[in-house]
């Protein structure tokens, strides 16, 4: 089964919660995202430090410091974030590389996962935490009425 890890699930929802709040002087602290997020708090603080490394997130420190997107949430995909955690995305083994699996100049089930894979990986792409945003925001409203 393919599924994301909890570090990229966490990551993701932090990504999200920071997309959501993203202004020039607004910054969210750990607590705020993690009881935001249901996230556990020092594991999600390691995660935002690892987004941090890799460009996503900007991090600053002392009592009124916080975290904050590195970049315009419509900059930032899903995808993004997903291989920033996980690494590249691959359905199944025989596509990490071409001649990785013997099997996969003959086997027809091996066109089937790498075309399931672009369109995957194509859609995660046009996901953006722009529109991610926008969307909790609504599906925020319409569970108030």
């Amino acid at each position: 089964m393919f599924r994301l890890s909890k570090a990229a699930e966490y990551s993701i929802r932090g990504m999200l919660h920071l997309a959501m709040n993203s202004s020039e002087d607004k910054l969210c602290d750990i607590d705020e995202i993690a009881k935001a997020t249901d996230t556990p708090p020092a594991y999600l603080a390691k995660l935002l430090q690892s987004l941090v490394r890799k460009g996503f997130v900007r991090s600053f420190k002392g009592q009124k410091g916080g975290f904050s997107l590195a970049r315009h949430p419509k900059d930032i995909s899903l995808l993004d974030v997903i291989e920033a955690m996980e690494g590249p995305i691959f359905l199944n083994y025989c596509l990490i590389y071409e001649g990785y699996c013997e099997r996969d100049k003959n086997c027809p089930v091996h066109d089937v996962w790498g075309g399931a894979q672009k369109v995957l990986v194509n859609y995660l792409r046009g996901c953006t935490f722009e529109q991610l945003a926008i969307d909790a925001k609504e599906k925020q409203t319409a569970l108030l009425r």
